[in-house]
């Protein structure tokens, strides 16, 4: 539901006036649930409409007295009064982040300079508290937010009236602290040696465990039910108890264990009747626990069927809370492995991967009914202009679609409607966790946060008793902190990392632009853009090493292979390559830089590159180093060398179109025609004279 118009109350309307009555509230708010202007707490859940978003209180009573009714006017006007010309209305978040960076200012102020009156506020003050910023064990970004926050005395001045700011402190040299401008994204990269033992522990979760763990969850889910048993009469529930331990005692099946002793909580759920029922035949209990045994996993008595290395990966799943193999911890390290394929396998930011509900997942079949290609569909936010986001489908990996299919039986098995949240909150026990105390159906960040340090925790738990080398290693000698957003950054990296991959980012990404793109994974100016070019290069000499050692580079053919073997063996040669040791990058790519043979060695081609032959830049104004990747056109062009590697490529493809053709029903003719011309061109690139003459 939304608020009504934005207009201006004065006096006593002012303090009656409803601080959200401008903004769009959550489904089934009402406008008179929310507070007023006069009221010292303003809590911003209702207008907070990301599923995952908590809403916070803004508390008014800890802004020092002489500034709190202006503050609340300034926080009022971001919220649903009118604001000035070209001032764009803040969200939800900005306006929380706005009342506690400026609440900071208010409270130096009224240290500093008591009783003074913001109109009274000059240049002198800024520049003193900007000294008293510099000073503070802050960031050169908090320190930028707190400045940028304070702006807003003057950016608001109208609706501020006689409370505003006489000059505008942006314009005062002091102010700025250039060292602080950000030219791209800061988030840190998931170290390689990191994120390749999260996935692989992530998909083993998925692949291998989830099944026992939401067996376990549904089993659970069940003997909840009973939690109320209904009512019967005590002969019947007599009988019942009778029962239950006779079949225990001929089974031989341990009883269920709480601390160690018998948990009559648990028999109780088990049988269906309450607990003062089993008070009786207590002692009989005893002494059938002390034949029988008692387990941690007995009450759920779940068989475990996932495997790692060939044995059971875990004895069982147990209701004890804390323990590792409880069934709390489980859900959680489950749902924590779902999030990390999803993020890496995805490109979804966090708030995006949060509004995923069941039925999101569409997968995309050929001809012959195979999986090719796996979409989502979401709520997509930043840049959208519509605070209840705007729909958007994300192409996703393979794995990362296991992984919401096993949020989808989770939900299914809570009983949930089928359009649950997908990350809401998998409650096993009291409390209903980050989701929900405030109406917000999706975990929050932080509360994912916190769950993916949980995830590498367990693992290397895991790990240590079982003497296993694949636990998540540290960095710096400390756990790597992960933070939803570090996954969309790595992603980044091995995006842009591959041929066209500004292209693929900015597409992946839902980026307006391949240069969002390039800022978004990194500039020079960083060092970001600068090592993907280091590794590139790296990479290269590595693979012409290989060919040189292998003497693959006298066999090479094509149209370039006479160009692809000269220029290749005058690398070979003492000043080059001859007898070098391959460990050693930095000789390696010394020896490039001097020698460099302007070849580059792809999948399907070995680009001899010549520029003034090379198709990808036949419409350039100028002449480029380098070839570009991205408009390679490798059946027409005269700078292609085959490599048997490449050659086995090309030959992979006919058969890939053989089968396309062989289709039934057939496909359309334009299609199939010019499926036939491609084939018939790589055959005569493979066919054809192994040179052409230069």
């Amino acid at each position: 539901m939304t608020g009504g118009a934005a207009y201006h109350p004065v006096g006593a309307a002012l303090e009656e006036a409803y601080v959200l009555h401008g903004r769009a509230l959550r489904d089934g708010t009402a406008l008179e649930d929310t507070p007023r202007f006069g009221e010292e707490k303003w809590p911003l859940a209702p207008a907070s409409l990301m599923a995952h978003q908590r809403g916070l209180t803004l508390n008014f009573d800890e802004v020092p007295p002489a500034y709190r009714h202006d503050l609340k006017k300034l926080v009022y006007a971001a919220l649903s009064a009118e604001l000035p010309a070209r001032e764009q209305r803040p969200s939800i978040a900005t306006v929380s982040g706005l009342f506690y960076n400026v609440a900071v200012f208010f409270r130096w102020l009224d240290t500093a300079h008591p009783g003074v009156a913001i109109p009274e506020l000059g240049s002198a003050t800024f520049e003193e508290y900007q000294r008293h910023l510099l000073l503070s064990p802050r960031t050169p970004m908090r320190r930028a937010n707190l400045r940028r926050a304070v702006a807003y005395l003057w950016r608001y001045r109208e609706a501020l009236g006689t409370s505003a700011l006489k000059l505008d402190p942006r314009t005062l040299p002091a102010w700025d602290e250039r060292a602080t401008r950000r030219t791209e994204n800061s988030t840190l990269r998931i170290p390689e040696e990191v994120h390749t033992r999260l996935l692989v522990w992530a998909t083993r979760f998925v692949d291998d465990f989830s099944p026992d763990i939401i067996a376990a969850y549904t089993q659970w889910q069940a003997l909840r039910i009973r939690r109320h048993p209904r009512r019967r009469m005590a002969r019947e529930t007599d009988a019942l108890i009778r029962s239950f331990i006779d079949e225990t005692a001929r089974s031989r099946r341990p009883l269920p264990a709480h601390n160690d002793a018998v948990n009559h909580m648990a028999i109780a759920r088990m049988i269906g009747c309450d607990r003062l029922a089993l008070h009786p035949h207590k002692d009989s209990l005893v002494t059938l626990g002390r034949e029988v045994g008692v387990s941690n996993y007995a009450y759920l008595g779940i068989p475990i069927h996932g495997q790692l290395d060939g044995t059971a990966w875990i004895e069982g799943v147990t209701v004890e809370v804390g323990h590792p193999e409880s069934l709390s911890r489980l859900t959680q390290t489950l749902q924590a492995a779902c999030y990390i394929l999803i993020a890496f396998l995805s490109g979804m930011r966090d708030s995006e991967i949060k509004h995923l509900r069941a039925g999101c997942l569409n997968v995309h079949l050929d001809a012959n009914g195979s999986p090719y290609r796996w979409t989502v569909r979401s709520q997509a936010f930043k840049g959208e202009g519509d605070p209840m986001g705007t729909s958007a489908i994300w192409v996703i990996g393979e794995p990362a679609a296991r992984a919401i299919r096993v949020l989808e039986q989770i939900q299914d098995s809570k009983g949930d409607d089928k359009q649950a949240w997908l990350f809401a909150a998998i409650r096993t026990g009291a409390g209903r966790g980050s989701a929900g105390r405030t109406g917000n159906p999706a975990m929050t960040s932080a509360s994912t946060a916190r769950q993916l340090q949980a995830f590498s925790k367990w693992v290397n738990d895991y790990c240590d008793p079982r003497r296993r080398r694949d636990t998540i290693p540290d960095v710096d000698g400390h756990p790597w902190r992960l933070s939803p957003s570090q996954f969309r950054r790595t992603l980044a990296w091995y995006i842009a990392r591959r041929p066209g991959g500004s292209v693929a980012g900015a597409i992946a990404y839902r980026h307006h632009s391949i240069q969002m793109f390039e800022g978004y994974a990194g500039t020079s100016d960083s060092g970001f853009r600068a090592e993907v070019e280091a590794e590139q290069a790296l990479a290269r000499a590595e693979n012409l090493l290989a060919l040189i050692d292998r003497e693959e580079h006298l066999t090479v053919s094509g149209p370039a292979a006479t160009e692809a073997r000269a220029r290749l063996t005058a690398l070979s040669k003492p000043q080059g390559f001859n007898g070098i040791v391959t460990t050693d990058r930095r000789r390696l790519m010394r020896i490039l830089r001097r020698n460099d043979p302007q070849v580059y060695p792809s999948k399907y081609v070995t680009c001899v590159y010549d520029p003034r032959k090379a198709l990808c830049h036949a419409a350039a104004s100028s002449t480029p180093e380098k070839p570009g990747e991205r408009d390679c056109k490798p059946l027409n062009c005269r700078n292609v060398a085959l490599t048997s590697t490449n050659r086995q490529e090309w030959e992979q493809e006919i058969v890939r179109i053989d089968e396309q053709l062989r289709v039934r029903p057939k496909l359309p003719p334009a299609l199939e025609a010019r499926l036939r011309e491609r084939q018939t061109m790589v055959r005569k690139l493979l066919d054809g004279p192994a040179e052409i003459e230069q």
